[in-house]
């Protein structure tokens, strides 16, 4: 069994800076996850990621923020989402 893409989305601001959402359904967890999703969150400029959450095997859930990298507490794609928005807000500010 594949994995199915459920959402891919690239937003390029001005300022360089950009963001990439990727989302799949995957047929069996990525150890040491426990859901059934592959994903990959990131926001930054082209060789810098500044925030970004993702998931992999070995690892599992994670997050990185200026270049340092913690374990993230997966609950659900809204609240993943809604916490990576909030990162790029407190780094964007209002821009």
């Amino acid at each position: 069994m594949r994995a199915d893409l459920l959402f891919h989305q690239r937003i390029d601001y001005d300022d360089g800076a950009i963001v990439e959402m990727v989302l799949w359904r995957v047929p069996s967890p990525v150890p040491p996850s426990v859901h059934g999703l592959k994903y990959s969150l990131f926001y930054g400029r082209p060789g810098v990621r500044e925030v970004g959450y993702d998931n992999e095997r070995g690892k599992g859930d994670h997050r990185h923020f200026q270049g340092v990298e913690t374990a993230y507490a997966f609950t659900s794609v809204e609240q993943l989402v809604a916490d990576f928005w909030s990162d790029i807000r407190t780094l964007r500010g209002s821009k």
